[in-house]
């Protein structure tokens, strides 16, 4: 080939390159105008970057008598935990280099060790450490005096730190020492300290019932007892003595002269609910709560012994003068800001039986043989509702903790300002325990309703699918009422012809259709039936309340006139209808009586409604 053709050769084929080039690189518009030539920018590729080496802490934890084995050893506020072997050793795997860490380590009998190192330090894979435990407080200094915390007493010194103070002070424990259904029943006096007047009795020393022609403001534990101090104080005001909690006796008080030698002489009236101040008044602190460490209970039957109500049924650990210790139900707790460990994991604040000592009482009967009771009625029983329930079942059950201490709300305990750590918030419990939106999802009602010929009819179920014992529970005076409502189409009220209607003591409520929920209590003194007083002897006279899982079904006729004209096309509503069923379930914390009686103005509270309209008539068969 000559050089002039293949220089003729090259230009075009240099001259197509650029042409296509152009083309690539210019817009699509209408004029097809042509943007200059870039450089095309050289193409970077990423380095591969070798996989991080894993890293393995291993260690041992001891104490002062050797290895510890079973202690759980865990990456603060991380799932990655294990456990010690018999030689107290333990390895921790799966991490990475990485900034500081805490590893804690905890024991039964041992304040919560830690140790903090930094992964990956010396460019080892494998770091070594040893956490030492320290035990903790094995006695009850029954005078200790009650947490201060920078001059504030009480539980508000655990609010300066903690987010479930607020919540405590919305629960009713909080209120257990100042709740005025409370005072005023022991008392005998109505909420403005107008006191009933003296007991009357007939010549065998038998109570007679009041004499309602006088004032009368209500029952009263004093009224009948005016020497003794009785029980309650051990379960509402806990901290209202400083005082052994393993007799008695010398809580209740109830031994007079020719008994004394059976309580070792303790003579005293017993522990007072009335007039308490400080630490005293705070009901059930947190504290309190913190500071128990074993629930006793019958290994037969898995309940409280019933001469053992509330304090007696514990194991407290008051630590001595200048010291301190907290149970609780996480075992990773780091404190580097408290001259010494103050902390101890305790994995009975997560089980039911820890609630068990304060909810459920025996009342009455006789103390026989080994402190057993022969006798005696059953008036608080949530605990034993629950234990005789599917929801007690260790696999697939559901504590009392699970539903009243529900968690989630917030990924801290302590805020991060105090030092607090980030968690998971399935480990942050609220600790508003008692509220009306709970009273709110405990049961499940249904109803139907149809007209068939001359009669509405209604069927109405109410379950107790979502609570863990009977609706309602524990006190006496708290009860369900069902009411169900019927009117036609111009709102008149339809009369009932056969169903269920409330009893007298239903109160404003009495004779509506509708169903009662109560344990209702009998006293055998006087005969007074529901009562509260159930110091006295009393009998269960009925119980209609809703066990776990169980359903009641109630059925009402309403009268729907049949004349020409009544309830026909004519009759119903613009939409078509011809009545309406207005279905409520109430829940009253007592006895509208005893409510007037007291000066109780506690509302109900609204647990469940449902309202259905009625546009069809079937013809009766």
């Amino acid at each position: 080939m000559k050089l002039s053709t293949f220089v003729l050769v090259l230009l075009f084929a240099l001259a197509n390159a650029a042409l296509a080039l152009l083309a690539l690189g210019s817009p699509t518009s209408a004029s097809h105008s042509i943007s200059p030539l870039r450089k095309p920018m050289p193409q970077i590729l990423a380095t591969p970057q070798p996989e991080p080496e894993p890293i393995s802490i291993v260690g041992t934890v001891q104490n002062a008598d050797g290895p510890v084995e079973g202690a759980r050893v865990r990456i603060q506020a991380t799932e990655n935990m294990t456990t010690t072997n018999g030689e107290g050793e333990f390895e921790l795997i799966g991490l990475t280099a990485q900034e500081r860490i805490t590893i804690t380590a905890s024991a039964t009998g041992h304040y919560i060790g830690w140790s903090a190192i930094t992964p990956g330090r010396g460019n080892t894979a494998t770091q070594s450490v040893t956490i030492t435990l320290n035990p903790h407080f094995q006695t009850d200094n029954y005078e200790y005096d009650w947490f201060e915390e920078n001059g504030v007493e009480g539980s508000a010194a655990c609010g300066a730190c903690h987010t479930s103070y607020p919540e405590w002070k919305a629960d009713g424990h909080s209120q257990s020492a100042v709740n005025p259904r409370f005072l005023t029943m022991y008392a005998g006096v109505d909420v403005d300290g107008n006191k009933s007047p003296p007991v009357e009795k007939d010549n065998l020393g038998v109570p007679l019932p009041p004499d309602l022609s006088k004032p009368y403001f209500g029952p009263g534990f004093k009224l009948d007892f005016p020497t003794i101090s009785g029980n309650c104080a051990t379960c509402h005001t806990p901290m209202a003595a400083k005082i052994p909690n393993v007799q008695n006796c010398g809580w209740s008080g109830c031994h007079q002269d020719s008994t004394a030698s059976f309580a070792g002489q303790i003579l005293d009236p017993g522990v007072s609910p009335l007039d308490l101040k400080g630490d005293a008044a705070e009901g059930i602190s947190c504290e309190f709560c913190h500071k128990i460490g074993q629930s006793y209970l019958n290994k037969k039957t898995g309940l409280p012994y019933p001469d053992l109500p509330g304090i007696l049924s514990y194991k407290l650990y008051r630590p001595g003068e200048g010291h301190d210790l907290i149970f609780g139900p996480v075992d990773d707790i780091a404190r580097t800001d408290v001259p010494e460990p103050r902390d101890v994991y305790l994995p009975l604040q997560e089980e039911s039986a820890f609630c068990a000592g304060c909810h459920y009482g025996i009342l009455g009967g006789v103390v026989v043989g080994n402190m057993d009771v022969k006798g005696g009625v059953l008036v608080y029983s949530s605990f034993s509702e629950w234990l005789e329930s599917p929801y007690s079942d260790p696999e697939n059950g559901q504590t009392c903790q699970d539903c009243h201490m529900r968690a989630g709300d917030t990924d801290f305990f302590a805020y991060p300002s105090q030092g607090g750590v980030i968690r998971d918030p399935e480990q942050v419990h609220n600790h508003r325990m008692l509220s009306e939106e709970l009273l709110q999802d405990a049961v499940t009602l249904s109803a139907t309703a149809q007209i068939t010929g001359s009669q509405l009819l209604v069927d109405v179920a109410v379950t107790n699918d979502a609570t863990g014992h009977h609706v309602p529970t524990d006190s006496p005076l708290r009860h369900a009422i069902l009411v169900v409502e019927a009117r036609d189409a111009e709102g008149n009220l339809l009369a009932l012809e056969s169903g269920p209607i409330l009893p007298e003591w239903a109160g404003d409520l009495v004779g509506e259709p509708g169903r009662a929920y109560a344990k209702i209590l009998q006293d055998e003194w006087t005969g007074e039936m529901p009562t509260g007083a159930i110091w006295r002897p009393v009998r269960i006279a009925e119980d209609t309340r809703l066990a776990a899982l169980a359903t009641d079904h109630s059925h009402y006729a309403f009268q729907v006139p049949t004349s020409e004209g009544a309830l026909g096309a004519e009759e119903a509503t613009a939409d078509g209808q011809l009545a309406t069923v207005h279905v409520r379930l109430l829940y009253r914390r007592a006895f509208q009586q005893l409510m007037e009686w007291k000066g109780w103005d506690d509302a109900d509270i609204l647990m469940e409604e449902t309202t259905l309209q009625v546009k069809e008539r079937k013809n009766a068969e």
